[in-house]
Parts: C-alpha cells; sequence; structure tokens
C-alpha cells in the first residue's frame, strides 16, 4: 500500500491552533502522513500575534528541495504567504509538482477585517500561485478582496463570485461563508461543472481559532487519500464541523482557542 503523504507550505503557530501545527494535526486525524515546509515564524497564542520573522525565500525553496526530492507527496496545501518574494519562491518549487493536487488557501485578510497582504503581495498571488491551485478557499472576505468587490452579505451573493474567481486561472473555488450572519453556515463549492451547498449548523463558540488552515489542510489530506474533490470537500466540512462543536472541551488559553483536531480519539 501507498502511504498519502500530504505537505503543508505556510507559517509556524507557536500557540498550535492554526498555520503548520494545525495543517499537521488535520493530516494525522484524517489518515495522511505530514511534511511541511515553514515560510514563517510567529509567536503567538490565544490572544493574538506578538511577532513575525519570515523565512528567507531561498531557504523555502531549500526546504522544498528537500521534501520533493525524496518524499512522494500526493497533494499540496498552501497557507499564508506574507511577502512577494515568498510567493515567488513557492512558485518557483511547485513548477515541477503540477500534476498533484494543489490546496490554496489564500489567507490575506485577519478576523479584525485588515489586511494582511500588500496589494503586490496580492497581485503576485493571483499571476503565480492561483493559477497553479487546483482548489482555492477563500473566505467570502478574502473573495472579495480578490475580485474587488463588496463583501458578500448572503450565500446568494457568495454563490455570483464563484464563476469570476474561477476565471483567476484555478481549477475549483470553495468559498466559506462561516463570517455570514445567516441561520446556517455555508460553503459553496464550484468544480467548474456543478455546485454545491455545503450546509452545517451554526455553532456557538469563540474557540474557532484555526478554523480555516483546518479546513485546507483536511481537503487537502483526503485528496492524498484519493479522495475526489467534491468528496473531499464535503467530508472535510464534517470533519472541521466536528472539531468547532467540540472545541469547548478543550481549555487551551485565555483567548480565543483552537478547535479540537483528534475529538475523535480524545476523551
Amino acid at each position: 500500500m501507498t502511504t498519502p503523504i500530504a505537505l503543508t507550505i505556510a507559517g509556524s503557530d507557536s500557540g498550535g491552533g492554526a498555520g503548520i501545527q494545525a495543517d499537521l494535526k488535520a493530516f494525522s486525524a484524517l489518515g495522511a502522513y505530514g511534511c511541511s515546509v515553514i515560510t514563517a515564524l510567529t509567536a503567538q497564542n490565544t490572544q493574538g500575534v506578538q511577532g513575525i520573522a519570515d523565512v528567507e525565500p531561498a531557504f523555502i525553496r531549500q526546504q522544498m528541495e528537500s521534501v520533493f526530492s525524496d518524499i512522494p507527496v500526493q497533494a499540496i496545501k498552501i497557507g499564508m504567504l506574507s511577502r512577494t518574494d515568498s510567493i515567488n519562491a513557492v512558485a518557483d518549487g511547485l513548477e515541477g509538482q503540477r500534476n498533484k493536487p494543489i490546496v490554496l488557501d489564500p489567507v490575506m485578510v485577519a478576523t479584525s477585517g485588515d489586511r494582511l497582504l500588500q496589494d503586490e503581495a496580492i497581485a503576485t498571488l493571483k499571476a503565480r500561485l492561483i493559477p497553479m491551485a487546483s482548489l482555492i478557499t477563500p473566505n467570502m472576505m478574502e473573495a472579495a478582496v480578490l475580485l474587488g468587490c463588496p463583501v458578500p452579505e448572503t450565500s446568494s451573493d457568495m454563490e455570483k463570485m464563484v464563476e469570476p474567481l474561477m476565471a483567476l486561472g484555478c481549477q475549483a473555488v470553495l468559498v466559506k461563508g462561516g463570517h455570514l450572519t445567516e441561520a446556517e453556515s455555508t460553503d459553496i463549492l464550484f468544480d467548474g461543472t456543478d455546485i454545491y451547498h455545503l450546509r452545517s449548523q451554526r455553532i456557538q463558540t469563540q474557540n474557532t481559532h484555526g478554523t480555516g488552515c483546518t479546513l485546507s489542510s483536511a481537503i487537502t489530506a483526503l485528496l492524498a487519500r484519493g479522495f475526489s474533490l467534491p468528496d473531499a470537500v464535503k467530508t472535510a466540512k464534517d470533519y472541521i464541523s466536528e472539531a468547532i462543536a467540540h472545541a469547548d472541551s478543550l481549555t487551551i488559553g485565555k483567548g480565543h482557542g483552537p478547535v479540537h483536531h483528534f475529538y475523535q480519539w480524545w476523551n
């Protein structure tokens, strides 16, 4: 049997709830072996980010070359890349990997609504990485930044965004509606042919740190295992819903805690 192997290219979260740490936990929970390329270090906890140290682009490339030269990665997840040089380094390193599923989580807007990427970096992301992606997973605010349009207010507004997002060059789009005020949390998947409305009960908890990272990495793990894209997204949506539902069973820090990646195994 071939071991399912997934690679995450993202920043480190010293608090363990998001970024590389969340990705590796989600890979493990969903049956894939996880490798990592770290693009930035953060001093971070449940109350916020206290510091960021970017990894030099040449060393990002060296990490990628080390993994790809030895380990048969089956699917790749890309998280936050804070600099234009880092985006270019990752794009260059992926040139020989286009035959594999690539899931891009375009982290560009903080929960506060603040932009995390400058316009130049967003332009590079659109020009270099989005056309490589098998799937992009923006939340509704990030989708609005990519399209230069108002933030959607309803799931119907979100649905109107999927075709323009596809026109950026990716193969499929998942727009996440967790920030909507509707009774259900609705994500919309468009695979180029069909539109899927993925609905789940909205869960009241402050412990949602790492939700976006976890969803995109869960999808990546399932693609590495050979799931079709719609089945991978649906199964990952069920997984993150349960991880959020069980988040309050953890006591982590004084602020916004993480989702429970291992709810199925921990008592």
